[in-house]
């Protein structure tokens, strides 16, 4: 598989319609679409985006009890990933369900099973977040990450993310400094 040659992983964690200008949008998650449609188009390595990913029972759901707000039901418009970052995936032909992790859970080991599968059990020399929400699926995914591939650099880039909120945002970024993780772009 060619991916196993370069041993670099980029995540996309959930750039969808209903976290950039949906339900749960914000003016910081429409910033960084364009710095993560360029890391995208520049990325030299394997490619994988996440899609936070409900059903129709969202409300009945313990996150849907603490945060009840109907977000990324599956096949709706908000589930959906953002045009642009689409665009990107499309034209470094990653578009596809072997590229995507659909994720019912902030962090889900899918992501780590997926890399492992894709870069035939040769252990990444470094893995790239960006996307959405730092301080909810990017952190998750970065920790669960790191756990999986303590020996890999895992990285997080501040400015091709956003947190629910800008403290959030600037809160998991710190949070995650002592665990390994680095932060570039802050």
């Amino acid at each position: 598989m060619e991916q196993a040659q370069n041993k670099k992983v980029l995540v996309v964690v959930d750039m969808q319609n209903d976290f950039i200008t949906g339900s749960l949008g914000s003016k910081e998650a429409q910033a960084i679409v364009e710095p993560v449609v360029k890391r995208i188009l520049d990325f030299d390595g394997l490619i994988l985006y996440t899609l936070d990913t409900h059903t129709e029972d969202y409300l009945n759901t313990k996150e849907g009890q603490k945060l009840p707000v109907p977000h990324c039901i599956a096949g709706t418009d908000g589930w959906a990933p953002n045009s642009a970052v689409w665009m990107a995936l499309m034209h470094k032909n990653v578009a596809d369900e072997q590229h995507m992790i659909a994720k019912d859970t902030f962090g889900g080991v899918s992501l780590p099973m997926r890399i492992h599968e894709m870069l035939e059990g040769v252990e990444p020399e470094s893995i790239d977040l960006v996307g959405l929400c730092t301080d909810i699926c990017v952190i998750s995914n970065a920790l669960l990450l790191k756990a999986f591939y303590p020996e890999s650099a895992i990285t997080v880039d501040a400015a091709a993310c956003a947190g629910a909120t800008p403290e959030g945002h600037k809160t998991a970024l710190a949070a995650m400094k002592p665990c390994h993780i680095d932060i570039v772009n802050e």
